[in-house]
């Protein structure tokens, strides 16, 4: 799933200043970069592909502060180019930030900060979305990078817009990406962008990858709490939820349980999770009605029982958007890829010494988590009281 902003076509009209040129991509790096996201842009604008029917980008590799780099794994780098290429690019992507607890160098910035007013395209892949926003380009804009630091993100610039769901965002001149295998799709995006879904084709062939997926970072969500809300006061009301997603609550149940009006618990959790609340609860019960899919024969309508849903519509409409499947297809999609021996005991069913046939706890390929992602980029759901309103921007409670 991408988001492309409203603004986008505004913001992609910008001219580029008289010495960039637009097929020109720079890809900054750093020393302590990993070297998988590292190389997606390498990969993607720096080979000649033209024989496949993908137009040609030039590609300067430049250093964002003095070499050696040096890589996970302990590579060493040498850029050809130094920050003042930047000034020739049209694109310029940071592939990742070593670090999302230290600030990026002050030269990398400005120079970002001049590409920026000179009309260039500036791309952070996964925890670049961090240098960006350090240089300030992404105020007010929404933005994206890996689940698990998305929370960080929000928190140290409460000025962006953060959204954990997507693989990617398209603001016109400023673009984001999860983490490492999202930059693919991110590069893809620019490409089918700049050349059409044919040069856009061609390209994802020739890497064997989609040319277009589906679905966001929701699918790979987890229970668990983020380490910085750990020690937060919503930390406990937090901990109630997921322990009582089989019951019907509302967000203001939880403002009440952490002794707060609904409107100061919105901004505190946002604030502390990049998430709203409501959206948050949904997803959590999105995953558990996923786990008891895999893990029990319980029918779909006692599944949306067990997880809190109102009613097996709101289960369905909620589980497709999410996962991009149906509660039913995605448990035969499961089942058929573990022999019916590998089942293992539903813990609740165990523990009531009712043991019934369960499914494999490994979900398929295509439609299954690959990584659990944690609690912060869920965003609260619960059923709201008849007649209840629903907070502006977010959804009504299934």
């Amino acid at each position: 799933m991408s988001h492309d902003s409203a603004a986008a076509p505004e913001a992609a009209a910008r001219k580029l200043s008289g010495r960039r040129r637009k097929e020109i991509v720079a890809v900054l790096l750093f020393s302590g970069g990993p070297i998988f996201e590292s190389s997606i842009p390498l990969s993607v604008f720096g080979i000649d592909r033209q024989d496949a029917g993908v137009p040609r980008y030039r590609l300067l590799v430049c250093a964002g502060e003095e070499g050696p780099l040096r890589t996970t794994g302990g590579l060493e780098l040498t850029a050809p180019q130094g920050l003042e290429a930047i000034s020739r690019a049209g694109t310029v992507v940071v592939p990742a930030w070593r670090s999302i607890t230290s600030p990026p160098p002050q030269e990398a910035l400005d120079a970002l900060r001049r590409a920026h007013e000179e009309g260039a395209r500036i791309v952070g892949l996964c925890t670049g979305a961090f240098v960006l926003a350090a240089a300030g380009l992404l105020d007010g804009r929404p933005a994206t990078t890996h689940w698990m630091y998305a929370p960080t993100l929000a928190k140290r610039y409460p000025s962006v817009h953060v959204d954990p769901r997507e693989l990617f965002v398209d603001d016109g001149d400023v673009l984001t990406s999860a983490g490492t295998a999202a930059g693919i799709d991110l590069c893809l995006h620019i490409v089918r962008t700049d050349h059409g879904n044919e040069a856009a084709g061609a390209l994802a062939r020739r890497l064997v990858v989609p040319p277009r997926r589906q679905g966001g970072q929701e699918r790979y969500l987890d229970r668990s709490l983020p380490e910085e809300i750990g020690a937060d006061p919503l930390a406990e009301v937090v901990a109630w939820a997921l322990e009582h997603l089989h019951e019907q609550f509302d967000v203001e149940t939880l403002a009440a349980r952490a002794y707060m009006s609904r409107r100061t618990f919105d901004r505190r959790f946002r604030s502390l999770t990049g998430s709203a609340p409501l959206q948050w609860l949904i997803t959590q019960r999105v995953l558990q009605a996923q786990r008891l899919l895999e893990t029990s024969d319980y029918s779909v309508d006692e599944v949306a029982g067990r997880c809190g849903f109102r009613s097996p519509v709101a289960l369905r409409g909620h589980f497709r958007r999410q996962l991009g499947s149906s509660p039913a297809a995605y448990r035969a999609a499961y089942r058929a890829r573990r022999p019916q021996g590998d089942r293992q005991p539903d813990p609740d069913t165990a523990a009531a010494g009712t043991s019934r046939p369960l499914a494999p706890s490994d979900p398929p390929a295509a439609l299954s988590p690959e990584t659990a992602v944690p609690f912060q980029t869920r965003r609260t759901a619960t059923p709201m009281p008849a007649g209840a309103a629903s907070v502006p921007g977010q959804r009504s409670a299934p």
